[in-house]
């Protein structure tokens, strides 16, 4: 009982353990969050496996310029053949029985040599016909291949040409599409970390706002009690005090969400807490190492250095290429192979190095298209009309990235100049905050004026933090706005 009792208080202890390192809190600043959004996301990794794919496409259509070269080895049992089919499979010996073997003399005449040649010819054929082709393959037991086969591709109407270069400008997309991820990583992360700070602000001026309401409740509630202040009075504090409750309750639930939207972003687990140490206000903008290089190295805003343009226009050259293709298919295709083999059927299964004998050729073959029933027309109207619609894509693209340059470079502006008239603002609320405060202790103004004042300094640092978010988030935007996808 007292071993059971340890094992279930260590299972205890090692189930407890992943709970207790989960909930360990982690501080995160902006910089670190970039730097682990790289490897957690999957559309990077999506995408870096298009752009291998598109390496692999590219490598097999260039391989058709090079020769092709394969090694071949075979073994053959042959079980049953036709040759051995109504006789003996044994060689006939009978001829060799009953006819003298030819021995050629040099020292007789060649009349002679050649007479002696034709009897023992004649008597050969006389016992069996065939008998000279004993020694040929068919039909032998055990045969054997070892070859080498070679081939080049010599003219194909330029098609390998067309299908490398179309391979290639895909492959050259889909690169400029991982770039784009990349950037869009990192507006992703950046914003999501801004919002999240943004959402730990602005639940910060709700505690702030409603910590104020209590004071003015609790200062309230006594006036009433000496007679002071009317009960109007105490009931509006009661009634500003609880709505600011409720406030709180929501930027809770904000921050709570924008928390699990960064953890999601950046692989961690969703029940793990989280100190963010770059905050929303700051003096200076942006406060990252990694975003401070972007912008200040700037970005290319020309229409035809964004990424979307840049994809297209590949696209557009595929398709011109893959017309190409198409058009190619109608010119002959020339082609010269040569097949190298050691041929042996030896009567053992195991052969010797001299029962092979060697069998190469060499061919020229051309390969003309003389009617394959529209097929060729076909494809070449599919190409066209495949060209025709990336052409206007492209065109589509090139006014999109004009509007969306536009708009990022305006949206900058304005969160500029939000930013700098937010500054004056905090400052004026927070003065007029502290003399209705005065005014209503000192009885000269009403908890109208009081909650008014209060309000307006809410509602100042709000704007304030909201400005300082949205002039980052437009800062990086245009940093990134040449390797951005469109219509962020």
């Amino acid at each position: 009982m007292r071993i059971l009792s340890l094992l279930l208080v260590l299972g205890a202890l090692a189930s407890a353990l992943p709970a207790q390192q989960a909930a360990q809190e982690r501080t995160l600043s902006l910089d670190e969050a970039l730097r682990l959004a790289l490897p957690a996301s999957e559309n990077l990794g999506l995408a870096r496996a298009a752009v291998a794919r598109a390496r692999g496409e590219e490598q097999r259509a260039r391989s058709e310029f090079l020769p092709q070269l394969v090694g071949i080895a075979s073994y053959t049992r042959t079980l049953e053949s036709q040759f051995n089919q109504g006789g003996s499979s044994a060689p006939d010996t009978t001829a060799r029985n009953f006819c003298e073997r030819f021995t050629a003399d040099p020292s007789q005449p060649t009349g002679t040599r050649i007479d002696s040649l034709e009897s023992a010819v004649t008597c050969l054929t006389r016992f069996n016909p065939f008998a000279a082709l004993g020694d040929l393959p068919f039909g032998r037991k055990n045969q054997y291949n070892l070859g080498l086969q070679a081939s080049q591709l010599l003219f194909a109407g330029g098609r390998v040409r067309a299908q490398s270069r179309a391979a290639r400008a895909s492959r050259e997309a889909l690169e400029i599409n991982l770039s784009a991820q990349e950037a869009q990583l990192t507006l992703d992360v950046t914003r999501a970390y801004y919002d999240a700070a943004l959402a730990q602000r602005l639940l910060s001026i709700a505690e702030g706002t409603l910590a104020l309401a209590d004071t003015t409740l609790e200062q309230t509630r006594l006036g009433h009690e000496v007679g002071a202040v009317p009960e109007f009075d105490l009931l509006r504090a009661q009634v500003a005090r609880d709505n600011q409750t409720a406030t709180v309750f929501q930027r809770e639930a904000d921050r709570t969400v924008s928390l699990l939207r960064l953890r999601q972003l950046l692989n961690l687990p969703l029940e793990q807490p989280l100190t963010l140490t770059t905050t929303v206000e700051d003096s200076t903008l942006p406060h990252s190492a990694t975003l401070d290089s972007l912008v200040a190295r700037g970005s290319d805003t020309a229409v035809d250095r964004r990424a979307a343009v840049r994809q297209a226009t590949k696209a557009l050259t595929a398709q011109e290429q893959a017309v190409k293709v198409a058009q190619a298919e109608r010119w002959p295709t020339v082609t010269l192979t040569s097949n190298f083999a050691r041929l042996g059927y030896p009567d053992d299964v195991l052969p010797a190095w001299g029962d092979f004998v060697t069998d190469w050729n060499v061919a020229l073959s051309v390969r003309v298209p003389l009617f394959t029933g529209g097929r060729i027309g076909g494809s070449i109207q599919v190409a066209r009309a495949n060209l025709a619609d990336s052409q206007l894509r492209l065109t589509q693209t090139r006014e999109r990235a004009a509007l969306d340059t536009r708009e990022a470079l305006e949206r900058r502006r304005a969160a500029e100049a939000q930013w700098r008239a937010s500054q004056g603002t905090v400052e004026q609320a927070e003065r007029a905050y502290v003399i209705a405060a005065l005014r209503y202790r000192e009885g000269i103004s009403t908890q109208t004026e009081l909650a008014d004042a209060r309000l307006l300094l809410e509602q100042a640092r709000a704007n304030r933090a909201t400005a300082a978010r949205d002039v980052q988030i437009a800062r990086v935007r245009v940093a990134l706005q040449e390797h951005l996808p469109l219509g962020q």
